[in-house]
């Protein structure tokens, strides 16, 4: 049985990163969460800009999920711009075992939610520098979530799409 791969994208304070940690619970074990800024600013510690290695290093950790592991969730910003070709390579590669979601939030919505995040380090300023509106990646089923969803219909609507 082939892994499932869940690509979930989106502006800082969608939601993207508390849906992707409660999803890898849902999902239970042998579930990867490879998080962007974990790779980039933790484990790199790499500015984010085209062709930064980070890039690579998620397109290598996808595929090792994809090889040893059930459920891949990847979760980040993920910029079409800088993160779109390596991400569109790996929907193809992955054709019939991925699912893209992008958390289309209003920017008022993610500065609202932002604020209830712990050990931030930026603000409204540095979130509205960062907004991109509607950042599509373009690929063929890429789901769009909005506002009116809540995080328990996101959850229960990516489990019953890859299940």
């Amino acid at each position: 049985m082939m892994a499932k791969l869940m690509i979930l994208r989106g502006n800082s304070g969608s939601g993207k990163t508390s849906t992707a940690k409660l999803l890898q619970e849902a999902l239970g074990e042998g579930t990867i969460l490879i998080s962007q800024d974990l790779l980039r600013r933790e484990m790199l510690r790499v500015k984010d800009k085209v062709g930064n290695i980070s890039t690579e290093l998620l397109r290598t950790m996808i595929e090792f999920g994809m090889e040893h592991c059930k459920y891949v969730v990847v979760e980040g910003i993920l910029t079409r711009r800088k993160h779109g070709d390596m991400l569109r390579e790996m929907v193809n590669k992955y054709n019939d075992a991925s699912y893209v979601y992008y958390f289309d939030i209003p920017f008022e919505e993610t500065l609202r939610r932002h604020q209830y995040k712990q050990n931030v380090e930026f603000g409204e300023d540095e979130m509205r520098k960062w907004f991109l509106d509607k950042d599509y990646l373009g690929v063929e089923g890429e789901f769009i979530i909005t506002e009116e969803l809540s995080q328990k219909e996101i959850i229960e609507m990516i489990k019953e799409q890859v299940k």
